[in-house]
């Protein structure tokens, strides 16, 4: 379902057309609809306020002649790419159906982005300075996955002044003294 009513169309114009064009199998993750190839996330799409999104999962691997694909996230996102629309006119069906081709051929074939091994974990100073004078802190973020130590990492290194920074660490010693997640509330 459509968070944004204006899309409605142009989403099932597009369901539509994997329908009858593909095998894929729709269903329902995080929320939108996720079209899948013997159980992989092919595709996926939404409507957001100013446009209309379709992403490929392992959209790195498309070759996309037309120049319609974007990584969303430059940096963060790896294998994704995006198609974005700002109305129905911008959808070029013939475009469209060569890419969901494409990424069902790459699911066949077996192509998937390997996640790179991320580096050793930096602490900032200040987090580290406080690791080291109070022990029961040390222990408790010890005692963590490396994913949620690296949050409370980058957590204090991303604030830009040293007062951001420690009004933030003074709000995450007792979340690492419980043994919680910076975004353990959103999971």
């Amino acid at each position: 379902m459509p968070k944004n009513s204006q899309w409605i169309e142009l989403e099932n114009r597009l369901r539509n057309l994997i329908e009858s064009s593909t095998d894929l199998s729709e269903t329902i993750k995080w929320g939108i609809p996720v079209f899948t190839h013997e159980g992989k996330n092919v595709l996926g799409f939404a409507g957001m306020k100013h446009h209309f999104a379709v992403w490929f999962y392992n959209g790195v691997f498309l070759k996309d002649p037309h120049q319609v694909l974007i990584n969303a996230q430059e940096g963060k996102t790896k294998a994704m790419r995006q198609w974005r629309m700002e109305s129905e006119a911008d959808l070029d069906e013939k475009v469209f159906l060569e890419l969901v081709r494409e990424a069902i051929s790459n699911e066949q074939k077996g192509l998937v982005w390997k996640a790179e091994k991320s580096k050793e974990l930096e602490l900032p100073l200040l987090l580290k300075e406080k690791l080291k004078t109070d022990l029961s802190l040390q222990k408790a973020f010890e005692l963590l996955p490396p994913y949620k130590q690296k949050e409370y990492a980058e957590y204090i290194a991303e604030a830009k002044r040293e007062a951001t920074r420690i009004s933030r660490m003074e709000k995450i010693i007792p979340m690492i003294l419980q043994g919680v997640g910076l975004n353990d509330r959103y999971k």
